[in-house]
């Protein structure tokens, strides 16, 4: 899987993929991950990539030129890229969406700045767009940041334990369990006595319970969907 990142600010997003399980992943060839800058696209002596709104309004919006002939080179070397935009307008991403893009071969995300994205490169590119959640950024660099995550544990080889990926949130439209370690009591807080006893079945069931509760607590609409309404 192929990351690109069209940004402005490609040093904020460089150092995310540095440690970790990302870092690895790269150095195990599962994931690559390129950056590209609109300002190297400009017919301008300033470089300038942003232009006022037509009709008025508070702010800039990023020029089309700049982004367009990006994309056209891009698609022009590799026709099958996906191209993702991040915008507050967009409809949420969930981990079903995770799961599904991790199949792809290479995924571009386009990052606004300024007051965001003149509308017709959207229209004209998007082979998706999403929503991380009901606010805005002051560009789409944390979003991509956020989706390339999320999509990059779904690829096969990229955690070192894949089963793990079977009980997250979100697997079965349902929050995750609550998890315990050692010591069995902290600070007077002890562990559910079952999840000691080695009994798999009271402990799966147990742990499907307790994912209903905490779904129900922080997420009753997945909780009136995904539970109430099987």
């Amino acid at each position: 899987m192929k990351f690109t990142f069209i940004t402005l600010f490609p040093q904020l997003v460089s150092p995310y993929f540095e440690d970790s399980i990302l870092k690895r992943a790269i150095k195990n060839e599962k994931i690559e991950i390129d950056f590209k800058n609109p300002r190297d696209y400009t017919k301008n002596k300033h470089n300038k990539v942003d232009k006022a709104q037509a009709g008025g309004g508070a702010g800039l919006l990023m020029n089309p030129q700049p982004l367009c002939d990006l994309l056209d080179s891009m698609k022009s070397d590799d026709p099958d890229i996906h191209v993702v935009f991040p915008l507050p307008t967009a409809k949420p991403f969930r981990q079903i969406d995770a799961k599904r893009l991790a199949k792809k071969k290479h995924i571009v995300f386009v990052n606004g700045r300024y007051e965001g994205i003149d509308e017709r490169v959207i229209e004209q590119y998007a082979n998706e767009v999403f929503s991380i959640g009901d606010y805005v950024l002051t560009g789409g660099e944390l979003a991509s940041m956020v989706m390339s995550d999320a999509i990059a544990r779904n690829i096969k080889g990229v955690l070192g334990n894949e089963d793990s990926l079977s009980e997250e949130s979100f697997e079965d439209g349902v929050l995750e369990a609550p998890s315990f370690t050692k010591p069995n009591i902290f600070r007077g807080s002890a562990i559910p006595s079952e999840f000691l006893k080695g009994n798999h079945a009271i402990i799966y069931a147990l742990k499907k319970e307790l994912s209903g509760l905490k779904t129900n607590y922080f997420r009753p609409d997945l909780f009136l969907r995904n539970i109430k309404g099987k």
